[in-house]
């Protein structure tokens, strides 16, 4: 896949506005276009360029990092700060969910369902758990407080021999 977008200073990744722009029939990019605009986000090229990387490939767990690489090897002009403020723009619209698996590194999901994860240590990937955890009791909020989200992260390590 061919992408190719603007590289625009950190301070200001909103880049030019692609609504106006004579895109290619393809059905990708008209999904991303449809994508961005329903979350309420323009439709730059910079987002586009990321929403086809993104939301393209099926279900995917992404590091800003990983990203960022893809984003090259398709010859996309973006710099990382560029990656990280749309991984964050397309979190706060509800396109991605931001996993905080190790307390360092943070991974972004397409899934935004409410699903738990496994971590696999040593080797900094996530990867969804089979269907069948189940959960009998979550606590109670807080008094003036609600659930926002259920995080359950399994780190799991190699065993060793």
């Amino acid at each position: 896949m061919d992408i190719q977008a603007t590289n625009i200073p950190a301070v200001d990744d909103s880049g030019p506005d692609v609504a106006n722009i004579e895109l290619p029939p393809d059905a990708g990019v008209q999904h991303c276009l449809q994508l961005l605009g329903n979350a309420g986000l323009r439709p730059t090229r910079q987002r586009l360029a990321l929403g086809q990387l993104l939301f393209l490939r099926g279900h995917r767990h992404v590091t800003a990092e990983s990203l960022f690489e893809e984003a090259m090897a398709a010859s996309a002009d973006l710099s990382l700060a560029t990656v990280y403020n749309t991984l964050n723009q397309f979190t706060e619209a509800g396109l991605l969910r931001r996993i905080a698996a190790d307390g360092i590194k943070s991974f972004f999901d397409t899934d935004t369902s409410v699903h738990p994860h496994f971590y696999l240590e040593g080797e900094d990937v996530l990867v969804d758990v089979a269907e069948g955890l189940a959960f009998t009791k979550i606590p109670e909020a807080l008094p003036g407080h609600e659930i926002a989200r259920l995080d359950v992260i399994v780190h799991l390590r190699r065993k060793r021999a």
